[in-house]
């Protein structure tokens, strides 16, 4: 707790940007975003864990173990992060419109991995979507076929 805030006071001091969480590029700032998700209701469990490392192997061709490690790495730079505007910003600058629809849906999967969402998650979307210019259409759309694909009623 005490580390949470020395790092957030750090962060304010040096103007927002805290250099423990800044990331090297899209891969990172995308595991990044999907741990976040699928750490929010308070319970990282096997489920989100393997719906993210399958969704980071599958986007960047990687193996499980590469796929593993990334995970790994992407809960240590959140450990270290006051917010996730860093990660978002690269994927904003990286990514172009189809990428971004794309990772939305790719973080809708992870809030669904357990087959709950929560309200924790429900607000991390709607907050991503904004801070990456998709639309909510679009956000809602992509929700819809997550949960099509994993048999979730809406």
């Amino acid at each position: 707790m005490l580390g949470s805030l020395k790092v957030f006071f750090d962060a304010v001091r040096s103007g927002g940007s805290n250099e423990a969480s800044k990331v090297d590029g899209s891969e990172d700032a995308v595991a990044a975003l999907l741990v976040k998700a699928g750490t929010l209701d308070g319970d990282f469990g096997a489920d989100e864990r393997q719906a993210i490392e399958a969704l980071l192997a599958a986007r960047y061709a990687c193996s499980a173990e590469e796929a593993s490690k990334k995970v790994d790495e992407a809960l240590k730079a959140l450990e270290n992060s006051v917010d996730f505007y860093n990660f978002t910003k690269v994927i904003r600058d990286e990514f172009d419109h189809d990428q971004r629809v794309e990772l939305m849906e790719m973080l809708w999967e992870v809030a669904y991995a357990d087959g709950v969402l929560h309200d924790f998650e429900a607000s991390l979307m709607r907050r991503v979507t904004g801070l990456i210019y998709v639309t909510d259409q679009e956000s809602g759309a992509a929700r819809k076929r997550v949960m099509q694909k994993l048999g979730l009623a809406e």
